[in-house]
Formats: C-alpha cells, sequence, structure tokens
C-alpha cells in the first residue's frame, strides 16, 4: 500500500537562525519534508553548537534543533555574502530568521522587505518582545522571558521561585513559529499570497500562562506557588512510596475521592466527611488529607501503590529522571526512538510527536557540519569554482 507523502515536500525553508527558537521552528518542518537551508556565520556558526559537548561532542542543543538541514556557512556582512543568500530566498518558499532586533532589517532581510520582493514568500521574524514597543531591543534569553512573562513567579515552591527546566519561552514561540508557518502556506494555497509572520517570545509564553493570568485578571487571587502541589485540587501532590520512590496522584473530583478512600486508603468514612468531602473541604484541609494519604502510601511499595491507584481509576504518574524518560516503556512500545547521523555518527532521537498514519515517516535527516553543504548550494546557485574558491579565500564562506 502506498503512503501519502510527507505534507512539505517541495517546500524549500531559507533559516538565518541561531540558539533554540527558530532552530526548533524549522527542524518542525524539515522533519514533516521540507528541504531547510541554514546560515550560519562562517566563523563558528549558530552559537548553539558551542553550548555543550555532551553528545559525543557535539552540542545537545544543537543536535536537538537542527537535524534535517543543510548547512551554508556564509558571511552576510560581506555583500557577496547577502546576494547569495537573497538568491537563495528568491527560490523559497520561507524565510525564517532570529537574529537580533533590527539586524535583519539592516540586511534587507526582515519579513516586510521580502515579503514585499516576493509575494509568494512567507517570512517569519522571530524577536523576544515585537518589532516596537519599549522592550523591543531589550535582550530576550529564554530566562530573561520566563521571568517578564510571570512563568518564573508560578512555579517553585512557596519560599522559592524556579524557571522552568526547559527553554519555555524558546519553545512556545519556536512551536507558534511553526503553526505561523504552517497557516500562512494554506493561506498562499487559495490566494497565492505568502506574507509576513510575527512571532515574539514574549507573547508566546504569556499565553501559555493562561490559567493564572486569566484567574488574576478576572478577580481572583494570583495562584501560589505550590511546587508540585496544585493550587485549587487536593489531594494533587506527590508521595513517598516504601521503597523511597515518589508518585504523583490527583483527585479530580469529589467521585474519585470516594474510589481513593475506599479501595486505597481504606478509610471510606472520609469520603462522607465533611471536612474532606469535597474538593473545597480537601483544600482547605490540605495538611490533613495530603497527610491521610502520605501515611498510606509510605506503607505500599511503589508497584503495590501503581497496580492500586490504577485499579481505582485513581490518575498517578511516577516522578521520572530524565534517565526514565529515555528508558519510558511506553515510548519503546509505540517505537518512537530512531538514529539521526551526524558528524560524530548515529545518536539516538525520538519521532516528532506529530503522528500522520498512513503517511511516510518523518524526515529525520542528519545533523549538519558547519558549512557542510556551501560548496554544493554556492554551484546551485550558479557561483564557478573559481568564485567559491575565491569567497573561501577571503573569508566569507567556510
Amino acid at each position: 500500500m502506498s503512503t501519502h507523502p510527507l505534507p512539505l515536500d517541495g517546500i524549500t525553508v531559507v533559516a538565518v537562525e541561531q540558539a533554540v527558537a527558530a532552530p526548533f521552528a524549522t527542524r518542525q518542518l524539515a522533519d514533516l519534508g521540507a528541504r531547510v537551508i541554514k546560515i550560519e556565520r562562517p566563523d563558528g556558526g549558530d552559537f548553539a553548537r558551542g553550548y555543550d559537548t555532551a553528545a559525543r561532542g557535539l552540542a545537545s542543543h544543537f543536535v536537538w534543533c537542527n537535524r534535517g538541514k543543510e548547512s551554508l556557512a556564509i558571511d552576510l556582512k560581506d555583500p557577496r555574502g547577502l546576494a547569495v543568500v537573497r538568491r537563495l530566498v528568491a527560490d523559497a518558499d520561507v524565510f525564517v530568521q532570529n537574529l537580533a532586533q533590527g539586524a535583519a532589517a539592516r540586511l534587507g532581510l526582515d519579513a516586510t522587505t521580502l515579503c514585499a520582493a516576493h509575494p509568494r514568500l512567507v517570512a517569519v521574524d522571530i524577536s523576544g518582545y515585537g518589532a516596537g514597543g519599549p522592550y523591543a531591543h531589550k535582550r530576550a534569553y529564554d530566562m530573561l522571558v520566563q521571568c517578564e512573562a510571570g512563568l518564573v513567579s508560578v512555579t517553585g515552591t512557596p519560599g522559592q521561585p524556579a524557571k522552568a527546566g526547559v527553554p519555555a519561552a524558546d519553545i512556545a514561540a519556536a512551536m507558534y513559529a511553526f503553526s505561523g508557518v504552517l497557516a500562512a502556506l494554506l493561506r498562499r494555497a487559495t490566494t497565492g499570497l505568502g506574507g509576513p509572520v510575527e512571532i515574539s517570545m514574549l507573547e508566546a509564553l504569556t499565553e501559555w500562562m493562561g490559567h493564572p493570568l486569566h484567574h488574576r485578571m478576572h478577580g481572583g487571587e494570583t495562584p501560589a506557588r505550590t511546587g508540585l502541589a496544585h493550587s485549587v485540587i487536593a489531594p494533587y501532590d506527590a508521595f513517598e512510596t516504601a521503597d523511597g520512590e515518589h508518585l504523583l496522584l490527583s483527585v479530580q473530583n469529589d467521585r474519585e475521592w470516594r474510589r481513593l478512600t475506599e479501595h486505597v486508603l481504606g478509610r471510606p468514612e472520609l469520603a462522607d466527611d465533611p471536612d474532606f468531602a469535597t474538593n473545597t473541604a480537601r483544600t482547605a484541609h490540605r495538611e490533613r488529607t495530603d497527610a491521610v494519604v502520605a501515611e498510606v502510601l509510605a506503607t505500599l511499595t511503589t508497584q503495590e501503590a501503581l497496580a492500586g491507584l490504577d485499579a481505582a481509576g485513581i490518575a498517578c504518574a511516577r516522578l521520572n529522571t530524565v534517565a526514565d524518560v529515555a528508558a519510558h516503556p511506553q515510548l519503546a512500545a509505540r517505537d518512537r526512538w530512531r538514529e539521526v547521523e551526524s558528524p560524530v555518527g548515529a545518536l539516538r532521537a525520538m519521532l516528532p510527536p506529530i503522528t500522520l498514519p498512513g503517511g511516510a515517516e518523518p524526515r529525520m535527516g542528519a545533523v549538519p557540519a558547519l558549512g557542510e553543504h556551501t560548496e554544493a548550494l554556492l554551484r546551485a546557485a550558479g557561483m564557478t569554482d573559481e568564485q567559491t574558491a575565491e569567497l573561501r579565500r577571503d573569508g566569507v564562506i567556510a
């Protein structure tokens, strides 16, 4: 049986990108079949290449965000280098950039300028705070935006705020850039016109602040930081088992509380006790509620507790480490792991979360070396070997 082609087969993307936000967005496009040409500086390339050496000598951030791309190492400050990139953009379907605010406009590579010259082009500007306003030119690293968007204020324990353990602002911006490109391509299919797409890290992450933000804006108190507990639901926290592991369980309604008391806690009378019978009461008496649950789970092994909770229909989860996730039985059972080629050999990577049954498997291409595709791309752009050699002599390409 034939399979459907990848949805972005035939789409060409040119990206002047660095760090996480734009590279993660364009990696999604590459996985779905797009050809992604990554423009990098000749002197070191995307600075994320130097974040660490954890992936057998390569940077883990770079490996994560850049598979399946072609690397063109070229100096955009040299008119000859900029002319090459403009030539590539003229033949592209999508352009993505996340340079410092104003840098793309100085090069004539901002979305407005490019779309005026190429009406079918979808051009994406990703920035920290947007093109206007008092914060437009502030530096916008992920953790800074997590602070500005208030994520840090609702994450952590009562005594200590904390950032998210992953670059949440970068990922939020990347995924809105990805979906923005898809939406603009769909619009182009019906109108023939591409157009600019603007993504702000602050606005992307503020959207993700939905519950606490709307709770506060519409008259409620700012939700408290509660660690692993839930601010308005109880019991909803992590509890230690007899073998020293921790399980998180969540009781979402009073029917579930009754099942927990009867089938796991062995305290059915608590289902009708006015101090515990409703979520409002359990939350008001959170310490007592949690103590009852903790006392019982401390007598059960992790496996016994999981079996009992699952049998009772109570939502629960292990507090897995990163190593546990890499060995997660569900991911293994669903065959979610593949190997991706790289300059240091094959590296393990997870299939993209977007699954298209009946279609071709995502194209998880190799992680490129810096400038690996420079000569081939210049040749395809019409440059002679002599011109390429001149650019290499002058340090314009790598």
